[in-house]
Order: structure tokens, then C-alpha cells, then sequence
């Protein structure tokens, strides 16, 4: 991460699974690119915007598997699994909607697109991935 980061990885963020924030971080540098695409153009946001968000889809998959194969494994409580489940469903449906609208000609507002990204993950780290870090440090050990 650089000093021009749009936004900056903090300690208060780790859940406490080192591979987890590490995920969280690469997610915050996908983030980033969108947002330094941003700043040099139009034309420049587009393509960047094109290739990172396609990257970023297929990433949220994966680490979105990750935590929920980790709940699953330390028998994460069933409901709290739920919504947690919940809240990467809705997630994915708002960014395949974005990636559709994009692929589709519709207008685009590639910082919205970054601070909407930015706005989530943090807010879903602080609330809901931190609902599972106090479980997983008593059941991990």
C-alpha cells in the first residue's frame, strides 16, 4: 500500500486469521486500483475498471468461500453462519448488477463503483466479520 491509497489496510480491521486479512488486504488493493484508475480519466477508469472488476468478482468468490469454509469447519452457530452467508449473497448480487450495467452501455460512475466497494468491505469487516473473529480466537487454538 502507498501513501496515495484511496484506502489504507489498519490493525483494527484483522479478524485475527492472518489468511483472512491477508485476503481482506489484496480485496482493499483491487479497491484501490479501481479508485487510482479513477483519478486519470475517463477512458483510463473504463479499462481499468473492465479487467479489475472481472479480478475482483472471481476474488470475492474465493475468500468469500474461505470464511464460510472456516465457519463451517469450527461449527461457526448455525444462524449467525446464516446471515453471515446472507450478507455475501446480497454482496455478489450488487457487484454481478454493476459488472451487468457496466457490460451493458448503461452510464457509469467508476468512483461510485470504488466508494461503494470501499464503503462495504469496511463496514463488513468492522460489523460482520467481526461478529466471528472472538469465536474463531476461542475455537482456533
Amino acid at each position: 500500500m502507498s501513501e496515495r491509497d484511496y484506502v489504507k489496510w489498519k490493525d483494527e480491521y484483522s479478524v485475527g486469521v492472518s489468511y483472512i486479512d491477508e485476503q481482506h488486504k489484496k480485496f482493499l488493493g483491487m479497491i484501490n486500483k479501481l479508485n487510482e484508475a479513477c483519478n486519470q480519466g475517463e477512458e483510463t477508469a473504463s479499462k481499468v475498471f473492465k479487467i479489475t472488476i472481472r479480478d475482483l468478482v472471481e476474488y470475492v468468490k474465493f475468500h468469500f468461500k474461505t470464511e464460510e469454509d472456516v465457519l463451517i469447519k469450527y461449527k461457526y452457530p448455525k444462524v449467525d453462519y446464516n446471515l453471515h452467508k446472507r450478507e455475501h449473497e446480497q454482496f455478489m448480487i450488487k457487484i454481478l448488477e454493476v459488472v451487468s450495467d457496466f457490460e451493458g452501455g448503461k452510464k457509469f460512475v467508476p468512483n461510485q463503483t470504488a466508494r461503494f466497494l470501499k464503503n462495504w468491505l469496511l463496514q463488513h469487516i468492522m460489523v460482520v466479520d467481526k461478529n466471528y473473529a472472538p469465536f474463531l480466537k476461542r475455537t482456533m487454538v
